[in-house]
């Protein structure tokens, strides 16, 4: 274990996710790995690529030396194509090669966490293409909060739910809640004064109220609201899938109840993606 305790939830989140997906991956044929994502132009390999990439770059491990073919649709700007060389090289890569990467990328990254003795708040090279540095905590959360999404998106392309209330799906939701406030006060524009209610259901059972203050600010609380400005009541996925950009709200209009000023509402659920 960690000498420092504050890395661990991330650390066991991260370790539960990432042997999820090893075991979903295993035993697929070679033509599951072709089967389509909800990530834009990515297939079961391509997200698999793109986990272990990150964990690679984590390692310290050089960048390939890549050029990306000219057709890539999804590939829209800097952060996206950089992100793309590490799936792009692997789209060659045999079912076979891609679980062996994958189990020996685990095995050294567990090894590295295991031995970790630097300070939650050391500065660590951020791998996403951002040029910046994260404390190792953030980045060890980011890290968690990633490969838990990714799980899901390779659950719901093979048709294997589960973990909905795994380690790593309780550090998304409260990853995902700190970006809440801002979406309801700054991007969708709530006026002051304001109080939205978000009561999610499913596995994961939450009732969280963004409170718009005096000057505009929202903040974050978990009381009831008494006549609350507007409610969204909605399973825990899609809540997830929503707000890491997923599906689009017109898709799942069916699976989010409104009540309330149906108009900001709409506004909230346009702004609710907060992942690149």
């Amino acid at each position: 274990m960690t000498v420092h305790p504050s890395l661990q939830p991330a650390i066991d989140a991260w370790t539960h996710s990432i042997e999820a997906i090893n075991e979903l991956v295993r035993p697929l044929a070679e033509n599951e790995w072709n089967r389509a994502t909800e990530c834009p132009g990515w297939s079961v390999r391509d997200v698999v690529s793109h986990v272990i990439g990150v964990e690679c770059e984590m390692l310290g491990e050089p960048r390939p030396m890549h050029t990306l073919p000219r057709d890539l649709y999804h590939v829209t700007d800097e952060f996206s194509r950089y992100i793309e060389v590490q799936v792009d090289v692997r789209r060659c890569h045999t079912a076979l090669e891609m679980t062996s990467e994958l189990e020996y990328t685990i095995i050294r990254r567990s090894r590295q966490l295991r031995n970790e003795t630097r300070s939650p708040q050391a500065p660590v090279r951020w791998p996403l293409g951002s040029g910046n540095e994260q404390t190792l905590e953030r980045a060890l959360t980011i890290r968690a909060f990633d490969v838990w999404t990714h799980e899901q998106d390779l659950r719901r392309a093979l048709g294997k739910p589960g973990n909905l209330d795994s380690p790593g799906a309780a550090l998304t939701r409260d990853f995902l809640l700190l970006a809440l406030p801002k979406v309801v006060a700054k991007d969708a524009g709530a006026p002051a004064g304001a109080a939205v209610v978000f009561d999610v259901h499913g596995p994961l059972e939450f009732l969280r109220t963004v409170r718009i203050d005096g000057q505009g600010r929202g903040a974050i609380d978990s009381s009831v609201s008494l006549g609350p400005t507007a409610t969204l009541a909605l399973d825990w996925e899609t809540y997830a899938r929503l707000a890491c950009g997923r599906v689009r709200p017109d898709a799942v209009a069916d699976r989010v109840r409104i009540e309330g000023e149906t108009g900001l509402a709409a506004a909230i659920l346009r702004e609710f993606a907060v992942t690149p």
